[in-house]
C-alpha cells in the first residue's frame, strides 16, 4: 500500500511567501469591492431610468455580465480588450475590472431591491417637503437603501476574495497563484494547497458567520 510522506516543512519554509500573496488577495478584495459598489449603483439606477434607453443599456450590461463565466470574462478584458483598444493591461489591472464589473451586475441587484424596497410614503413626504427627485434620492432613499443592503454587500466581499483566486490564471501574484509556483518548486501540491484552502477558509467562514449574525441582527429591528 502506498503510503504518503507529508512534509508540512515545504510549507512552512515559504510562508512568508505565501503571506505575501495572501496580502494581495485581501487588496484586490478591497479595490474591486469599492469599484463594484459604485458601479452597482450606476447599473442600478440605469435599470430604474424613466427613459427607455438608459434601462436597455443597464438591464443589457446587467444580463450579459450575470450570465456568463467570470473566468472567460476575466479572459476577454486581459487579451481581448487590449486588441480593441489598441492598449497594454496590466494583469492586475484586468483582475480588478474583471471582478468589479463582475460584482457590480450582482451588487446592482442588491441596491435595486433596497432602494424599491424604501416605502413610497417616505418618497411622497419628501416631495411633499419640496425637496427635488435629486435631493429626496440622495438624502431619504439612498440612507435607508444602504442600511438595508449592507449585509449583502458584505455577502460579496466573501465572494470576491474567493473569486480572487481567478488571477492566477493570468498571473496575478495573490496567493493561489504563488501556490502554484511553490508547488511547481517543491512537488508538494497536497500540502500547498491543503494550507491555501485552510486560509481562506479561516477568512471567509468568521465573515460569513458575522453576516448572518448582522442580517438576524437587522430582521429583529
Amino acid at each position: 500500500m502506498f503510503k504518503y510522506q507529508f512534509r508540512w516543512d515545504t510549507v512552512w519554509g515559504s510562508f512568508d511567501f505565501l503571506m505575501g500573496g495572501l496580502q494581495m488577495t485581501l487588496i484586490i478584495s478591497a479595490i474591486t469591492l469599492m469599484l463594484a459598489m459604485a458601479g452597482g449603483l450606476v447599473i442600478a439606477l440605469l435599470d430604474m431610468s424613466r427613459f427607455r434607453a438608459l434601462r436597455w443599456i443597464g438591464v443589457t450590461i446587467g444580463e450579459v455580465v450575470r450570465n456568463t463565466p467570470i473566468l472567460v470574462q476575466l479572459l476577454w478584458v486581459y487579451y481581448v480588450l487590449p486588441i480593441v483598444f489598441g492598449v497594454r493591461i496590466e494583469a492586475l489591472t484586468a483582475l480588478i475590472i474583471g471582478l468589479a464589473l463582475y460584482q457590480a451586475a450582482f451588487i446592482s441587484e442588491v441596491y435595486r431591491s433596497g432602494i424599491q424596497s424604501v416605502p413610497v410614503g417616505h418618497r411622497e413626504a419628501a416631495q411633499v417637503l419640496g425637496l427635488s427627485p435629486l435631493q429626496s434620492f440622495r438624502r431619504i432613499v439612498l440612507p435607508q437603501a444602504i442600511k438595508m443592503t449592507l449585509p449583502p454587500l458584505a455577502s460579496n466581499f466573501v465572494q470576491l476574495i474567493k473569486f480572487s483566486s481567478l488571477g492566477a490564471v493570468i498571473s496575478v501574484s495573490e496567493i493561489t497563484r504563488r501556490g502554484m509556483e511553490l508547488s511547481a518548486t517543491n512537488f508538494r501540491p497536497l500540502e500547498t494547497f491543503t494550507f491555501i484552502a485552510v486560509v481562506y477558509f479561516f477568512i471567509c467562514w468568521p465573515l460569513a458567520m458575522a453576516i448572518r449574525w448582522w442580517e438576524r441582527r437587522l430582521q429583529s429591528r
